[in-house]
């Protein structure tokens, strides 16, 4: 069991990840915004950081890269899921250091085998 938390501004989307985490026994919050995220990972030094990568590709990646700068996601795997037909999302993500990019899709089949993948690695 993990502690994860989960940048999905689609409230919807992230009622489902958040579901998924939390009934494979991760400690999981489900933020939307960059202070909620900030305030989260300063509670729960999180061990996964999911991001959405389905909007605003370049803003969120960018955001993450100001959380690792500020300390705040030390030693987080960082999992991404994006809208399969943005390819060019898959790659932004690689170069910044994300440690698993996934579609949308698997991501609402796979995410708890996906975080429980990431953990025990």
């Amino acid at each position: 069991m993990g502690c994860v938390v989960a940048y999905v501004p689609d409230l919807l989307f992230g009622s489902q990840v958040l579901e998924a985490m939390r009934g494979a026994g991760h400690k999981t919050d489900l933020v939307g915004d960059e202070d909620a995220l900030r305030a989260a990972a300063a509670r729960h030094t999180p061990e996964v950081l999911i991001v959405d990568l389905t909007d605003d590709v370049p803003g969120r990646i960018e955001l993450v890269g100001r959380i690792r700068a500020d300390g705040l996601i030390d030693g987080a795997r960082l999992l991404g899921f994006y809208s399969h037909v943005e390819v060019d999302t898959r790659t932004l993500a690689d170069d910044a250091d994300f440690d698993l990019v996934v579609p949308r899709s698997r991501m609402a089949r796979e995410g708890a085998a996906l975080v429980d993948g990431m953990l025990a690695s």
